[in-house]
């Protein structure tokens, strides 16, 4: 047998004048396109926010953690403070992990459109980075490895929500689940609420908060320094999964029932539940300026804005932000000392306008 046969089954020539129309595309159940061709764009928005992570480069040993081993092996921490830095690492250092496998083992492979997988990719990576930053912090202050990444087997209130969210994984997991038809559909939905507008958009901005409120007291500076630019990559992970199940509702019009929206009113409301009970635990006693009544509302306020991005009325009438402050946090770039800044602090050069 010539071994020059093998390529027989290669596209014949009149096939490579085949071309791809960016109209074609479709973010699920695509069976007509090539998904490894990328161009041309259909959906410029999940090219935008790939871009958008790539200006965003860092790692956490680019941060200097001399302050906070300093601050943390002195008395200048209550129980109570320590005890809300512990449980904010014990939760971040999984969900970090969970959000990553979720991407590569569950999302990656249901979507069907290229540009949208070209940011999978790169949101998978900064899912590493995440991760590699919790196990940065954990060696700098010499905390006890398995106490902290453990957490979520041990301590109830991370348990809980990690446990919702494995929940949402589960059928979409399978090894026999497409996306075809509604029901199914539904389910992937479901998903992506779970892990881009809850765990990304409400765990972790709950969390967020916690320690970045020592950061405003010039506490736990490196620490801070990092959530700063864990908080960029996630409102870039935010809003493209926002962006995608929008997409999806459009292009799938029938899964988008009453009945479904309602189940997605539920499935928040849970978890808003979740993220209280979660709060309390960390603040059981309260520490200056943050205490667990103050999380109730701002959990609820931030579960309106997320779920009015995907057209759903507000949850909670009159909730408003306890810490105007985090607004700024997000929306404003800071100014600083030129000379006090570093490499770090700026975009990637092919990202800046001249």
């Amino acid at each position: 047998m010539n071994c020059c046969n093998v390529g027989d089954e290669r596209p014949q020539p009149h096939d490579l004048d085949k071309r791809i129309n960016a109209e074609d595309k479709r973010l699920i159940n695509c069976k007509a396109v090539d998904v490894n061709q990328l161009m041309p764009l259909k959906y410029t928005w999940a090219w935008e926010h790939y871009l958008n992570g790539c200006a965003n480069n860092w790692l956490p040993t680019e941060v200097p953690m001399q302050r906070d081993i300093e601050l943390w092996k002195s008395d200048k921490l209550s129980d109570a403070e320590r005890h809300v830095i512990m449980r904010n690492l014990g939760f971040f250092s999984t969900a970090e992990s969970l959000v990553g496998n979720n991407i590569v083992l569950s999302i990656f492979k249901h979507i069907t459109n290229p540009e949208c997988r070209q940011y999978l990719l790169r949101q998978a990576f900064e899912e590493a980075v995440h991760t590699h930053t919790f196990h940065y912090i954990v060696e700098s202050l010499s905390l006890d490895e398995r106490e902290v990444f453990n957490m979520y087997h041990e301590i109830n209130s991370i348990w809980e929500k990690d446990d919702f969210e494995m929940n949402l994984t589960k059928d979409i997991l399978r090894e026999d689940f497409t996306t075809e038809g509604v029901e199914n559909v539904q389910k992937f939905i479901k998903n992506l609420v779970g892990f881009y507008i809850i765990m990304e958009g409400i765990f972790f901005y709950s969390g967020f908060v916690m320690i970045l409120s020592f950061h405003r007291r010039n506490q736990m500076t490196g620490i801070g320094e990092q959530f700063q630019y864990i908080m960029r990559d996630e409102t870039i992970h935010l809003n493209f999964g926002l962006d995608l199940i929008n997409s999806i509702k459009a292009e799938n019009p029938e899964a988008w029932t009453p009945e479904f929206q309602q189940e997605i009113v539920d499935l928040i409301e849970e978890a808003v539940k979740l993220e209280i009970n979660y709060a309390k635990d960390c603040l059981a006693g309260g520490i200056l300026g943050l205490n667990a009544g103050m999380f109730e509302e701002y959990v609820q306020y931030i579960a309106n804005r997320r779920v009015e991005r995907i057209g759903i009325k507000q949850m909670y009438p009159g909730a408003s932000n306890p810490f105007p402050w985090m607004s700024e946090t997000i929306d404003i770039i800071k100014e600083k000392n030129f000379f006090e800044t570093r490499v770090t602090d700026y975009q990637a050069a092919a990202n800046l306008e001249w």
